[in-house]
């Protein structure tokens, strides 16, 4: 009783009851539980089931979900929030919240909302019905802003309708295939490459891909190996049949999908059709190492397989022969009878020189109306006599031609493996020279080379020697022949050209230039013709105020090899003043057959002085298709000898245009050499070739010439 007492002596103003403490307990409950709906991201409501949905608790999260402080919306104060849902969805969400009511379950709908800003939101409501008696009178719930993923959720729709048109619509084809070999998903641009009418018909059908489609067996594996291995491949090039067992060439680009536990789980990827552009390098590959006149080797493959027939002579013993035949008098022919008769007489020696050889034998032709044989696995001299006789004779057949029966013959010389020679190069120089006798002994003859004939190069001891003197005597000028942009007629650029005069008489290239490279005097010859010509055009620009024009010069296999040339070349810039970008350098493809790495490592670092780099004679040799797209290259020129006869022979015509296409397709300007005419140059112009230069559009003349050229031009400007 006391203590009881003095407790409650000591506490007059507490309560200790239990309903006390209850009550407290009560209180802070409602508090927090007032603290909590206060900071929920959305809104909590108790409302009237009426056509209002009259308000009658509200919590503070409607201001940030609506714009509008929770007593506006109390007892619609100011506004209801039958007002606040979006017009177009009010209908559709009354419908669904009475349905669950009726139904006695809770509802979830998602709509939109007007708020006080006139912004428009997504917003998701949960509740329940309250009630007596069955009938609900109430209604509880919570409101959330949804609006960002809605918004995703759009974003994403968008993305998959995205996927869908290109799957859909893509020219390339899109796949998916198991590792087994079967197609799960194709688009319809895949089926039309492998001529189904539909996807699901490809997906029928092709039921083993490595079995079914694929040409070469185990291409299928190939390519599944690659993928594993590396995860993704690229540029898988294989031949492929179509429905109506039609070969077609293909690329495929793929890669490893795997899921969510890293397992794999298939392949994707494209398929593009490459057949036009194969044959297209088929053709380029074929002329890079064939005659485009006559079909036969050109030098470049005849030193291939010049090679191949010595190591296997090396290995089994005999002879290999190497003759060069040229054909007595041919000028004649084409200068009487035309050019066009004089390519029809060179077609008929081809094919009769072929009709008498094997298979293991090549008849390749030089260049202008030489061909040089290889004749392999001989036995003897004597074997090797009849063999050229024989070819001698089929040549002398008469021959038909407007009307006309012309009797040709030939000179041969030919020189032996091992005998006279262990290398292509040595067999090739010595059956020339052997040529060059049968020449002198009155043609129609064969002779076969002699330690004696070697004699005929002191011619080029002299001639050395007096290059020399017409260095020292600075005997060599420079020839500009002007480069004119197709479209507008306009001088755009200049070849430096060496000429030689040395009593006089004015001497061209062809005379010098063989034994310059051969001597090694090409290399100060070349840094001669550099430096003029960045002179004079230099010159051109800022002495005579002329439009900046581009120099092109030359560079032989010694320039372009020696470890010296780009820092001699740089240093010229700097010496004339010439900007890099006005100076071009040509480069023959011959040249690449020569430590490629080397040549494309020059190129490289004259590219970034910022000189320009083009291909001269393209189309002739065998490096254009393997190199080109290493080399930095700015132009390509095609050689004049496609060029020729383009507005009258249709093969010449198709080769210039796939050139053009190709070198277009990787960005390079073309330039077309040895136009000489107005047909020429309309072809030309038609089919989207840049830049002409030939004698159509001026011969190479004295830089005293050309500046009047380019004066004169500027005066009509």
């Amino acid at each position: 009783m006391h203590n009881r007492a003095a407790r409650e002596e000591d506490t007059p103003g507490d309560d200790p009851s239990a309903s006390g403490l209850l009550r407290a307990e009560l209180r802070e409950k409602e508090r927090m539980l007032a603290t909590l709906i206060a900071n929920l991201p959305g809104m909590v409501y108790r409302c009237r089931n009426d056509e209002h949905w009259t308000m009658e608790l509200v919590s503070d999260g409607c201001l940030e979900l609506t714009g509008y402080e929770p007593q506006d919306l109390l007892f619609n104060s100011r506004i209801s929030y039958e007002k606040l849902t979006h017009p177009a969805d009010s209908a559709r969400v009354r419908e669904a919240i009475q349905s669950a009511i009726a139904q006695r379950r809770r509802f979830s709908v998602e709509y939109r909302i007007v708020c006080r800003d006139g912004a428009v939101k997504w917003v998701s409501e949960a509740g329940v019905g309250l009630g007596r008696d069955g009938r609900p009178g109430a209604i509880e719930g919570f409101v959330q802003d949804i609006s960002e993923r809605k918004a995703a959720e759009a974003a994403l729709r968008d993305a998959e309708r995205r996927f869908r048109d290109i799957f859909e619509n893509a020219t390339e084809g899109i796949f998916q295939s198991t590792i087994d070999g079967h197609y799960i998903h194709v688009n319809p641009a895949l089926a039309r490459i492998y001529g189904y009418e539909t996807a699901v018909e490809l997906i029928a059908s092709l039921r083993n891909i490595g079995a079914q489609l694929y040409v070469e067996e185990g291409r299928r594996e190939e390519f599944a190996n690659l993928v594993r291995s590396r995860g993704v491949v690229q540029g898988f090039v294989s031949q492929v049949y179509r429905r109506n067992g039609e070969v077609i060439w293909i690329s495929e680009n793929a890669r490893c999908v795997y899921d969510e536990d890293g397992a794999f789980s298939h392949y994707e990827g494209t398929v593009v059709d490459v057949s036009n552009t194969r044959r297209y390098e088929e053709q380029l590959r074929y002329q890079a190492s064939h005659d485009a006149l006559t079909h036969l080797p050109n030098r470049a493959l005849l030193y291939d397989r010049l090679a191949q027939a010595i190591a296997y002579a090396r290995r089994h013993g005999g002879l290999v022969a190497v003759a060069f035949i040229d054909l007595d008098h041919f000028k004649r022919v084409n200068d009487s009878l035309g050019h066009e008769t004089g390519d029809l007489l060179l077609k008929s020696v081809a094919e009769r020189m072929s009709a008498c050889l094997r298979e293991s034998d090549t008849v390749a032709r030089q260049g202008g109306d030489e061909f040089v044989l290889v004749l392999a696995s001989e036995r003897d001299e004597r074997a090797v006599a009849g063999t050229l006789d024989r070819i001698r004779h089929a040549i002398g057949e008469p021959w038909s031609a407007q009307h006309r029966v012309l009797h040709v013959t030939c000179s041969i010389g030919a020189t032996l493996f091992p005998n006279d020679g262990i290398d292509p190069g040595t067999l090739l120089k010595n059956a020339d020279l052997a040529m060059y006798e049968a020449k002198a002994a009155g043609r129609n003859v064969i002779r076969f080379f002699t330690g004696e004939m070697v004699s005929a190069t002191l011619q080029r001891v002299d001639m050395e020697h007096a290059l020399r003197q017409g260095l020292e005597r600075d005997e060599f000028e420079v020839y500009f022949q002007p480069r004119c942009d197709l479209a507008t007629g306009r001088v755009v650029g200049m070849e430096a050209l060496a000429r030689w005069r040395p009593s006089g008489e004015l001497v061209g290239p062809e005379a010098f230039i063989p034994v310059a490279e051969e001597t090694g005097l090409i290399v100060p010859l070349g840094e001669h013709v550099l430096r003029t010509a960045c002179a004079f055009n230099q010159s051109l620009m800022h002495t005579r105020g002329a439009a900046p024009l581009t120099v092109a010069v030359n560079l032989s296999v010694r320039q372009l090899h020696d470890r010296d040339f780009v820092s001699t070349l740089a240093r010229i810039l700097e010496e004339t003043g010439l900007d890099p970008q006005h100076l071009e350098v040509e480069i023959t493809e011959s040249l690449m057959m020569h430590d490629i790495e080397h040549c494309i490592a020059t190129c490289e670092a004259l590219d970034r002085l910022g000189i320009y780099l083009a291909v001269d004679d393209f189309g002739t040799g065998h490096s254009s298709l393997s190199y080109l797209k290493r080399l930095p290259v700015d132009r390509i020129k095609i050689d004049r000898s496609f060029v020729r006869d383009i507005a009258t022979d249709e093969d010449d015509a198709a080769i210039v245009r796939a050139l053009i296409v190709l070198a277009h397709s990787l960005g390079i300007r073309v330039v077309a050499e040895g136009v000489e005419t107005a047909g020429q140059a309309a072809f030309l112009r038609a089919n989207g070739c840049d830049e002409v230069q030939g004698f159509y559009f001026g011969q190479p003349v004295p830089s005293g010439e050309f500046l009047a050229l380019v004066e004169a031009a500027a005066g009509e400007a």
